[in-house]
């Protein structure tokens, strides 16, 4: 008796043991968006991988000194049998992002960017010279 209820869990955590039940999606920025950062020339280079994305998937922003990727996908899987019915479908809709700290003296035109093969790359320099506001002088008539 003990043998056969012993067989009988087993036969059910073995099945919930399958990857089928047990999926675990983690789908954090970091593991997504892997990210190298090097120095050259006197510029960052940053190469960010964003495999699986369209270019226009993707956006880039500089707000109080951060520069925010971020990248949203909708996506949905379906597969039908040859009579046209559904024997499965997924759906995925999510958004990643990450900021990097670049200093407030950096604009958006010191951003060169880039998107191929599912890697962003953007250089920027590394040390910005601040520009001192110059007076705009009044025409007296």
């Amino acid at each position: 008796m003990l043998l056969a209820n012993r067989g009988f869990t087993n036969l059910f955590d073995d099945m919930f043991n399958d990857p089928f039940f047990n999926r675990t999606y983690d789908r954090s920025s970091s593991q997504i968006m892997k990210t190298d950062i090097h120095e050259k020339d006197g510029n960052y280079m940053v190469e960010m991988e964003l495999p699986g994305y369209a270019k226009q998937d993707i956006k880039a922003d500089l707000k109080d000194g951060y520069l925010t990727i971020t990248a949203h996908k909708n996506e949905t899987k379906e597969e039908k049998d040859a009579r046209g019915n559904c024997i499965h479908k997924e759906r995925y809709t999510g958004t990643c992002n990450r900021s990097f700290y670049v200093g407030e003296d950096l604009t958006q035109e010191d951003i060169k960017a880039a998107f191929s093969d599912g890697v962003l790359k953007l250089t920027f320099p590394k040390e910005i010279q601040k520009q001192e506001d110059q007076p705009k002088l009044i025409t007296i008539e």
